[in-house]
């Protein structure tokens, strides 16, 4: 009855910065990446733990030094 869309994102290092969206308030970090030119934010997934993180940057070729946070 309910699917689960599975989004897919393609990252151009060119015009986009990775970046984590981090709530002050539950804590919650969401990964994703940052258009340059609009700066619209687009979320990709929810990181849990480390484990997620790593998943991550693994997936898309991004370094943890490279993320920066949005609060």
């Amino acid at each position: 009855m309910f699917r689960s869309k599975k989004k897919t994102c393609s990252y151009n290092k060119e015009t986009q910065i990775p970046m984590m969206r981090v709530s002050i308030c539950t804590g919650e970090k969401v990964a994703g990446f940052k258009d340059k030119t609009t700066g619209k934010f687009v979320d990709v997934m929810l990181i849990r733990n480390e484990s997620d993180l790593n998943f991550f940057c693994e997936e898309y070729g991004v370094e943890k030094e490279e993320i920066n946070k949005i609060w």
